[in-house]
């Protein structure tokens, strides 16, 4: 089975954290749910480097990368993935969507309201955790 190593970035916006509805896809597991933006780790780069380009790429924003807070390893019928969950900040909440059909900013309390891919659920739940 195939495997692949990506990053996500969860962006916070003072209390609210970015959200971002996929578009329809071969996989009907993943087609349309949320999730936190991000890609693949392309072959020499950092995950701090592989996050700003996706992220760049995926929504023409500027992110600073903070500190890791939660690797997930999830296997979808098809692939699986290693997760790893990056805390970031972006200097504007000017964004673009290239990938995405859809984008919200919601206070931790809210975000298990969304239908999320079942590999962002433990970091919802991590977010969500009492401090």
């Amino acid at each position: 089975m195939k495997h692949h190593e990506v990053v996500a970035a969860i962006i916070k916006r003072g209390d609210e954290f970015l959200c971002l509805q996929r578009g329809p896809s071969k996989y009907a597991y993943i087609s349309e749910k949320w999730e936190f933006p991000g890609g693949k780790v392309e072959a020499g780069e950092t995950q701090q480097e592989a996050l700003r380009r996706e992220i760049q790429e995926e929504l023409g924003l500027d992110i600073l990368v903070g500190s890791h807070i939660l690797t997930v390893e999830h296997i979808y019928p098809d692939f699986e993935i290693t997760m790893h969950g990056l805390l970031c900040t972006a200097d504007s909440s000017d964004l673009t969507l290239h990938e995405h059909i859809a984008y919200c900013w919601l206070p931790t309390q809210q975000l298990h309201t969304l239908d999320w891919a079942a590999a962002d659920l433990p970091i919802v739940a991590q977010l969500q955790a009492p401090a």
